[in-house]
């Protein structure tokens, strides 16, 4: 059996169903918490997962065996309002998972202006996983991404436009509108950031 067709088997009888559960987890975990405008979780498309399967670094193949190295078969995302929520949140998830790598992401140079995103691979907890589940089917991790609305908005226009398959690729000049509008998602992630800092403030004064 192909990779494929072992991925589409592993989507329909265990990735949905777990997503399902996972989500409503998470809603139950961080209900009550303030400013999140979200939260969503979804399975690795097939045809998303086969473009990351066959993904090549140097010319030789990134992973040797993608049905049990790619972590992100389940991803899942909160989105919240300010800069400041997306660490606070983070902190929290920390405290009920466990956690195997958390980051940042960030362009490569201060310079330069792209993706932005707070980026979690955890363990997936036995509470969303059916018994009935061939345990052998089960990846061991999930994604979560934790953004801002700006984050979450940019970075699905910027997947949309640029790395779809059937796509042409982008040139110069819109690689740099892109850029441009990322500037502008960051400017105005940080002003509603120290807005809602000096609203917090002026409260407790």
């Amino acid at each position: 059996m192909t990779v494929e067709n072992q991925y589409r088997s592993r989507f329909d009888t265990v990735l949905q169903p777990i997503a399902s559960s996972l989500e409503a987890l998470l809603k139950d975990l961080l209900e009550g918490h303030a400013r999140i405008d979200r939260i969503s979780t979804r399975p690795k498309s097939v045809d998303r997962f086969m473009a990351k399967a066959n993904s090549k670094i140097g010319g030789n193949p990134k992973y040797v065996d993608p049905l049990h190295q790619i972590q992100d078969q389940i991803g899942a995302r909160i989105i919240t309002f300010y800069k400041e929520d997306v660490s606070r949140l983070s902190a929290i998830v920390q405290k009920y998972f466990h956690s195997i790598e958390s980051k940042d992401l960030l362009p490569e140079k201060v310079w330069e202006f792209g993706y932005f995103g707070n980026h979690h691979i955890l363990m997936l907890p036995q509470d969303v996983i059916d018994t009935s589940f061939d345990r052998g089917l089960v990846p061991d991790f999930f994604e979560l991404q934790i953004k801002t609305l700006f984050q979450h908005a940019w970075s699905e226009a910027n997947h949309d436009l640029g790395y779809k398959p059937a796509n042409q690729s982008l040139d110069d000049d819109e690689l740099r509108q892109l850029a441009f509008t990322s500037a502008q998602a960051w400017g105005a992630d940080r002003i509603f950031n120290e807005l809602f800092q000096k609203r917090g403030a002026a409260h407790e004064s």
